[in-house]
């Protein structure tokens, strides 16, 4: 083990993956640099420039161009910038992407990672947004949030082997959080959440960097005599419904956790999933923290709008009962 960068763990995910299969491509926009993150710094200088592929300013080309590289038999990873631009290119995953392998009768795939930065940025309401929830109606799409650089690794290694679409989303403010990560080779498959925080009073489901927020706040909460057990979901699609089920069986109490607006998230379908089939189990409503219905504001504004740990454990002593 060593510790490294959610950056760095990233840009060693797409090394060994273009490393180990010719066919893997990245393409997006100021990529050659090193991104405006520097997550695809020194990669130019090792494959050039037929396989890492500057942009025009134009994410209905760069999805196009990954939709086409893939049904060329490349292994695409297309990098939005900013999750906000991804709604120009909303046609080519919707409606061609995601639809491939329904259309072809399980012929063809479309095997592309679209890579974007989702979050606070502090850059307000253009360039700030998490859009997991706009997908999680798409069929045929896989969705993944890291929260952790050993994750963030695996996770992306083997999003870019799967033979179906994935939108793989970086939450802004993990980049420079460092974690441990193996030296030899590992993936983890998709579609399985992580129990990062064992616990037996509340279950606190999260995601992205919320995740950190939920452990640190489940830490202040123990001092009170509550033991929360924290449970990061990492894949919104596919969703890993026995760890979830589990838990709440066990604890009887949740809270849900994301970044984006509560209206519309994706804590209200896993709260429909417990509520469908857990419901006898729950001893308390399950309470989501979400930030507002509303757009995403600049600084100062913008840590009033983030769910904090405040929030969280507040909502936590609710569903307790204090």
């Amino acid at each position: 083990m060593r510790r490294i960068t959610f950056r760095e763990a990233i840009r060693e995910a797409i090394l060994e993956e273009m490393y180990r299969d010719p066919n893997v491509i990245i393409l997006g926009e100021d990529i050659s640099p090193g991104g405006l993150f520097g997550v695809t710094e020194g990669l130019a200088h090792r494959f050039g420039e037929e396989r890492v592929i500057d942009t025009p300013i134009a994410e209905t080309l760069i999805i196009g161009g990954a939709v086409g590289a893939a049904l060329n038999g490349l292994r695409p990873i297309a990098e939005i910038m900013f999750s906000d631009f991804i709604f120009v290119g909303m046609d080519g995953i919707c409606n061609v992407a995601a639809k491939m392998r329904f259309a072809s009768g399980g012929k063809v795939g479309a095997p592309i990672t679209i890579r974007t930065a989702s979050g606070r940025s502090g850059a307000g309401l253009h360039h700030s947004q998490n859009l997991e929830g706009c997908f999680q109606n798409v069929p045929g799409l896989k969705l993944v949030m890291p929260s952790t650089p050993r994750d963030a690794k695996g996770l992306l290694k083997s999003s870019i082997r799967d033979d179906d679409p994935v939108i793989f989303f970086e939450d802004k403010s993990s980049y420079p959080i460092e974690g441990e990560v193996p030296e030899e080779e590992y993936t983890i498959p998709l579609g399985k959440a992580d129990i990062k925080r064992s616990g037996k009073d509340v279950t606190l489901i999260a995601l992205g960097g919320m995740v950190r927020r939920a452990i640190a706040a489940a830490d202040s909460l123990l001092k009170d005599g509550i033991d929360c057990e924290v449970i990061d979901l990492r894949t919104i699609l596919p969703l890993d419904q026995t760890t979830i089920l589990d838990s709440v069986r066990k604890t009887n109490r949740v809270v849900i956790v994301h970044e984006a607006p509560k209206t519309g998230g994706v804590g209200g379908e896993i709260a429909a999933l417990i509520a469908e089939q857990a419901f006898s189990e729950l001893r308390a409503p399950i309470i989501r923290v979400g930030a507002p219905f509303m757009p995403v504001p600049r600084p100062p504004y913008e840590q009033m709008y983030v769910p904090d740990e405040a929030k969280i454990i507040s909502a936590v002593k609710k569903v307790i009962g204090r």
